[in-house]
């Protein structure tokens, strides 16, 4: 059986003021032609479909077409999870209008038995698919609930979360079923690379008390499907395959400079699966650059991409962001880097009103200020004392 698994497409997430919908529209139509050309058998999403848990209708529209076209027709089943940018009611409201087209949306957690682990046939037999969305840290699970299991650690309630699709998964399987595990949450020890940027995922659910170890990971599964994590990787310390597909674009410029996957997964019953990855070329790139104006304007790499700028100057410039954005039509950030004067000093209370502003434009713009505007804003005070 051959799966592809995809994951985090933050349908609907803008970069600065640009929206990306033709974008997303792109590379969805490049990860169908994937599925088509590897002739994939089922497709895994791990979560974040959405950038936000209620997207605007265009993203939604986008999106779910996307998911159908995955599905070639109905004739091959596509199973997506709610990652934590995700709805999980939208999800579950949204699964039976999708369902006749073998596209089947889980939003919540639930039982194994009851709609937790899925039983699906594909065109090389049967696939048994774990579900385990994005479990939110306060949430109590129905099924792991007992009095000696409420109070454990966030990890701890993954794994024995995990265990329990793997145990319901393994008794279904028989000899003749592959066994998925698609799941969305942190392992620790998983690399983010930053850049010094922000990046895509979302810093509230990437600290330690959402972070699991790898023993969250059953043993059970032939290939663990991740999401969460942007970064494309292997999920570190995992007993079985276990992969991040990583997101579909370069989301944030912590992000820049990435190449985006899809994997492609080839499994045998009772054979640990053998995965390859397949770059993905749709999108427009994010590029971070630095460098004098004439620096700037030689490279060949920035008039296609969405830019964050930093062009190093002699001081100031106000018609700077100006400049850049005449010239450059993706600029997203622009700042100037310039040598700066030192601090003004710290103690202010016997200062004259000129002086409180002359420090405020060193704090400002971390250089001596004009004379001219000093001189001005004299002359404002002045006016200000005169008697009317």
């Amino acid at each position: 059986m051959r799966a592809l698994h995809t994951s985090d497409w933050h349908v609907g997430k803008r970069v600065g003021r640009f929206d990306r919908s033709d974008e997303y529209a792109e590379v969805i139509a490049e990860v169908a032609a994937i599925a088509d050309q590897e002739d994939v058998d089922i497709v895994l999403h791990s979560g974040d479909v959405f950038d936000r848990p209620m997207p605007p209708v265009p993203s939604l529209q986008l999106a779910l077409e996307g998911l159908v076209a995955l599905s070639a027709g109905g004739s091959r089943p596509v199973v997506a999870i709610a990652g934590n940018h995700d709805s999980a009611s939208l999800f579950e409201t949204l699964a039976p209008f999708l369902a006749p087209n073998n596209v089947h949306l889980v939003g919540d957690i639930k039982r194994p038995e009851a709609g937790g682990v899925l039983e699906l046939d594909t065109e090389a037999g049967r696939a048994i698919v774990s579900c385990f969305p994005f479990l939110r840290a306060g949430r109590v699970i129905d099924f792991i609930a007992e009095a000696d299991e409420w109070y454990k650690r966030y990890a701890d309630r993954l794994g024995a979360i995990s265990s329990a699709y793997a145990a319901y998964a393994e008794g279904i399987a028989g000899s003749d079923a592959v066994t998925f595990l698609l799941s969305h949450f942190l392992v620790g020890g998983s690399k983010v690379h930053g850049h010094g940027a922000p990046r895509g995922e979302r810093a509230l659910h990437m600290g330690e008390a959402y972070a699991a170890t790898s023993d969250a990971i059953p043993a059970g599964p032939q290939y663990v499907a991740m999401g969460h994590i942007h970064a494309p990787q292997p999920v570190p310390g995992a007993r079985v395959p276990a992969e991040y597909a990583g997101s579909l674009l370069e989301l944030d410029f912590g992000e820049a400079g990435e190449q985006k996957r899809v994997v492609v997964v080839d499994v045998e019953p009772g054979l640990p699966a053998a995965v390859r990855s397949v770059p993905l070329s749709g999108g427009r790139r994010l590029v971070r650059a630095k460098g004098s104006w004439n620096e700037l304007l030689a490279r060949d790499d920035l008039r296609e991409a969405y830019l964050d700028l930093t062009v190093e100057t002699a001081g100031p410039d106000l018609g700077l962001a100006d400049r850049v954005r005449e010239e450059f039509d993706f600029v997203v950030k622009v700042q100037a880097e310039y040598p700066r004067a030192p601090d003004a000093a710290a103690d202010r209370s016997h200062r004259s009103l000129d002086e409180l502003f002359h420090d405020y434009l060193v704090e400002k713009d971390g250089v001596e200020p004009d004379t001219a505007l000093l001189e001005a804003f004299r002359e404002v005070m002045e006016m200000a004392d005169a008697p009317a």
